[in-house]
């Protein structure tokens, strides 16, 4: 059965989750861009009508009215945007109150979530070793708008919820079109040891949130794709 998908923010994303969704049984009855959405306006049960989930790639400020809007019309929405990690509480309350269900990601990449396993693995296992440093690096294209992304802010809260409770050294650089590299180092005085993802492309972003949009119909509150990823594979 094909699932009806509104687009919420048509930029490089959206784009590519459009160009996707057939592959995944998925039709796309609405695109809206930013320009014609601000302040979540055009997001009405007309706009919406024969959407079955709503995918939104936005920008911060965005986000959180979009997310409102969408759950007070019921729209089930899976969300890649990062950069609204404040207001994240806000939302699992909306969404746990039983309109509609909402999974959030900073990375939809089915790679990065075994990548971000490993790193907890890792992590746990130097938390014990206290001649280990730590740091975390990315890089992203220039126009990404959060630094350091919320990707990486993920990566490190992994590293602490595995007992690695240390200073970890933050960095970000932004150029050119890179679609994003995550690195995590471990470096003591004998040797260093880096674990590293890298984006050839967004097209692993696009398929991991089709994925969780057919994962989340019939489904309430609030989910982390990371909680869930383990389920789309």
């Amino acid at each position: 059965m094909s699932l009806g998908i509104a687009i919420v923010g048509y930029g490089k994303m959206g784009r590519i989750v459009a160009r996707l969704a057939p592959e995944h049984g998925c039709e796309v009855v609405r695109t809206l861009s930013s320009e014609e959405n601000a302040n979540a306006q055009a997001l009405t049960p007309e706009s919406l009508k024969g959407a079955d989930v709503a995918i939104e790639f936005t920008t911060p400020n965005a986000a959180r009215q979009n997310l409102r809007r969408l759950i007070e019309l019921g729209i089930p929405t899976v969300v890649g945007t990062t950069g609204w990690h404040d207001h994240v509480a806000e939302i699992r309350r909306l969404a746990e109150s039983g309109k509609a269900g909402v999974v959030w990601g900073p990375n939809f990449s089915v790679g990065l979530h075994h990548f971000r396993q490993t790193v907890a693995e890792a992590a746990r296992r130097f938390a014990r070793e206290d001649s280990y440093g730590a740091w975390a690096w990315e890089i992203h294209h220039i126009g990404k708008k959060d630094s350091p992304s919320g990707t990486l802010l993920a990566l490190t809260e992994d590293m602490v919820r595995s007992g690695y409770t240390r200073h970890v050294s933050l960095s970000a650089n932004r150029a050119g079109a890179v679609p994003g590299t995550h690195e995590i180092g471990f470096d003591s005085a004998e040797d260093t040891i880096t674990i590293r993802h890298t984006a050839r492309s967004r097209e692993g972003f696009g398929r991991g949130a089709l994925r969780a949009a057919r994962w989340l119909i019939g489904k309430k509150g609030f989910f982390e794709f990371r909680e869930i990823a383990d389920e789309l594979l």
